[in-house]
């Protein structure tokens, strides 16, 4: 059964969406956050190390000013995040006390972790957490961060914090049982198993509708196809559940488990893959393209067919094809004039070691 590696699982990131932490007033959900930390902790107390990636902070903001539609406004927006994110943390706190466990706020930006000495510092800090036996609590920095709160989600956040440890296992905890064929039709199924997230799979996935969250099933995809391509498996299910957690952990059939590739990425290979923002991409001629994914070639000048961008040399780029699909990400050796300008013979412009296949 693929399930059963997930009863090894001894670091496990949690991510809670705003759906399951907020009732229909967009107020935080006492009973809800309490059950929720009531799992959490019965897994830390089994001995398992658990991160918690947190939504709601937004959310609570809006109950707490009376507003029932996410705000447009960047200012507002960052308005309700401070607010709420207090909110959360002394619910979150007080709740987790109960259980004689600590918790630890961690506020995440992308820069934190693209920057390589952030994202070791952000690293070691979860990792010295986990190791004195608090559960650190990971939201967004959204009152600063605005580029993730007009492009990001939390979904993506989790996928991350999973590579950057690296975990066991993510579990994606939202208000539906996975993912669902048939979504608000008359004959509903949950999807048990998904081996790749091919455009049959995509096309089951939609937007939120939620007035509070971002993201929806379309955002847990694409997190799913970055942990896979890690090699870390993830579950989506419903938050609603009492035993959800241990159901998935202890290799149950609950919702949505997405199966990892064989092997794993390592650090370095995780960070040129999923925590840099691309500053140009390399079109490439089919040859290249076979040559670097399928025989672990470095990329030569004859094989760019066009080059994108503004980067410099040590720069993160996407690789694609003649029709400019993404298979890739990898450094590039040279400035994007450099390469434009046609006169680089005999050398390589990205070397098989800093380059990752997606």
């Amino acid at each position: 059964m693929e399930r059963d590696l997930l009863t090894n699982s001894s670091r496990v990131v949690v991510k809670f969406g705003t759906g399951i932490l907020t009732n229909r007033s967009k107020q935080i959900d006492p009973g809800q956050v309490e059950q929720l930390v009531a799992q959490v902790a019965a897994q830390r107390q089994a001995g398992r190390e658990v991160v918690v990636v947190s939504s709601g902070a937004v959310g609570a903001g809006m109950g707490a000013l009376g507003m029932t539609q996410r705000p447009a406004d960047l200012s507002d927006l960052q308005a309700c995040a401070a607010i709420g994110q207090l909110k959360l943390m002394a619910a979150y706190s007080e709740l987790f006390a109960k259980h004689d466990l600590q918790v630890a706020q961690v506020l995440l930006t992308h820069d934190d972790l693209e920057h390589r000495e952030r994202h070791l510092n952000a690293r070691n800090t979860l990792v010295s957490l986990l190791e004195k036996g608090v559960v650190p609590i990971v939201n967004e920095n959204d009152a600063v961060s605005y580029t993730e709160l007009k492009f990001g989600d939390n979904d993506w956040l989790a996928a991350l914090v999973a590579c950057l440890l690296p975990a066991d296992l993510l579990v994606v905890l939202t208000t539906v049982d996975g993912l669902v064929e048939n979504f608000g039709k008359k004959n509903p199924r949950t999807i048990p198993l998904v081996e790749t997230i091919d455009a049959d799979i995509k096309k089951l996935a939609g937007g939120t509708l939620s007035a509070t969250a971002v993201g929806g099933m379309e955002a847990k995809l694409r997190a799913a196809k970055m942990t896979a391509r890690t090699g870390i498996p993830m579950v989506i299910a419903s938050g609603k559940k009492k035993r959800v957690l241990a159901n998935i952990i202890d290799g149950r059939d609950e919702g949505t488990f997405f199966t990892p590739r064989s092997g794993r990425l390592k650090g370095r290979k995780r960070r040129i893959a999923f925590f840099h923002h691309p500053k140009g991409s390399l079109w490439v001629d089919n040859g290249a393209r076979d040559a670097l994914r399928d025989k672990g070639k470095s990329l030569l000048p004859p094989g760019v067919a066009k080059c994108n961008g503004d980067f410099a040399n040590g720069d993160v780029v996407r690789l694609c094809d003649i029709n400019g699909t993404e298979f890739a990400r990898a450094i590039s050796r040279f400035d994007a004039d450099e390469i434009r300008a046609r006169k680089l013979k005999g050398i390589e412009i990205v070397h098989r070691n800093d380059l990752v296949i997606l």
